[in-house]
């Protein structure tokens, strides 16, 4: 599964438990689901941010600087 997929099957379960019609069964399962796939799609985010990279030109040196060290 991809991210594209993953978070798709998240929005569709939230709108699931939105509804209210599911036993409390069902949405605990439903539940459990959606954690499991909220962290799935959390994990492919955080590895994409790691691979993100900016090149900026200092002293006529080219550095690889982490996009999270640019928020700073």
């Amino acid at each position: 599964m991809n991210y594209e997929e993953a978070l798709n099957k998240l929005e569709s379960v939230i709108e699931q438990l939105e509804s209210k019609e599911l036993s409390l069964d069902d949405s605990l399962k439903l539940f459990k689901e959606g954690i499991d796939l909220y962290r799935f799609c959390n994990k492919k985010l955080n590895e994409a941010e790691k691979k993100v990279m900016m090149i900026i030109e200092e002293d006529g040196i080219i550095k690889d600087i982490p996009f999270m060290d640019l928020e700073d």
